[in-house]
């Protein structure tokens, strides 16, 4: 009889996918010992693959800071009347491609909450991404410029939730603009969108140069939207080491 080695077994679980059939027949005939270890390795495996899955996934959101909804402050925020904090920490509107805006002044918690649920989201293996305005803009130019902005939509696509931080903060030609507003668009009843920014509704206008283009946006993130208004003194200036 040849003695299996840990070494032996290693090798031939990398080569291995197992089957519906084979895990069936190797199930019944073993031991409760050997189906309680069997058990016991299969259970490490998915945990394990869960853990990888959720690295990659926080990995391609590229954020810019890995943050938490543990121990976030919303001492600033200010909730809709029908929508609290379980609500959103629940992340229940994910799955119904529910649309948020956090609206507010700068330096109250507007990047780190988006931040934070981008990373949560990673974390239940929901493909997610984080972007600012001007880098989104300038990733969808450089496709469209390239001859790729198809694949280049069809991959922001595949995130179930996008982050689009700053809206507001800098100009966007008219090209930009339409490339924006094609995101925002074909995500509409698809996919969840968290809008960051310091402008209202009645300004953001000015950002895609255009009323009826900005009517249109508003239109479709309102329907399914809610927003978040935070208000207070910057974190930043309040924890300043400039006095």
């Amino acid at each position: 009889m040849t003695l299996i080695t840990a070494q032996d077994i290693v090798e031939t679980g990398r080569q291995a996918s197992l089957t519906h059939s084979v895990l069936v027949e190797w199930a019944e005939k073993g031991t409760p010992k050997q189906r309680e270890y069997l058990h016991g390795m299969l259970l490490a495996e998915h945990e394990s693959r869960q853990a990888s899955r959720r690295q990659r996934l926080l990995s391609a959101a590229r954020l810019p800071a890995l943050k938490s909804l543990t121990g976030f402050d919303y001492s600033s925020v200010k909730f809709p009347e029908d929508y609290g904090r379980e609500e959103l920490t629940s992340l229940e509107f994910i799955s119904r491609a529910e649309d948020l805006v956090l609206y507010g002044d700068v330096g109250t918690g507007k990047t780190h909450l988006a931040s934070a649920l981008i990373a949560a989201a990673c974390r239940q293996g929901i493909p997610a991404r984080f972007y600012t305005t001007s880098s989104l803009v300038m990733q969808l130019r450089r496709a469209k410029d390239e001859g790729r902005l198809d694949r280049e939509l069809a991959n922001i696509a595949k995130n179930q939730i996008l982050a689009i931080d700053e809206f507001g903060y800098l100009p966007i030609d008219t090209e930009g603009a339409r490339l924006l507003f094609q995101v925002i668009a074909d995500g509409y009843e698809k996919r969840s969108l968290i809008i960051t920014t310091n402008l209202e509704f009645s300004r953001w206008g000015t950002v895609f140069g255009d009323d009826n283009m900005a009517a249109a946006v508003i239109d479709r993130i309102v329907h399914h939207g809610r927003l978040l208004q935070f208000r207070g003194e910057s974190y930043r200036v309040k924890h300043a080491l400039m006095k």
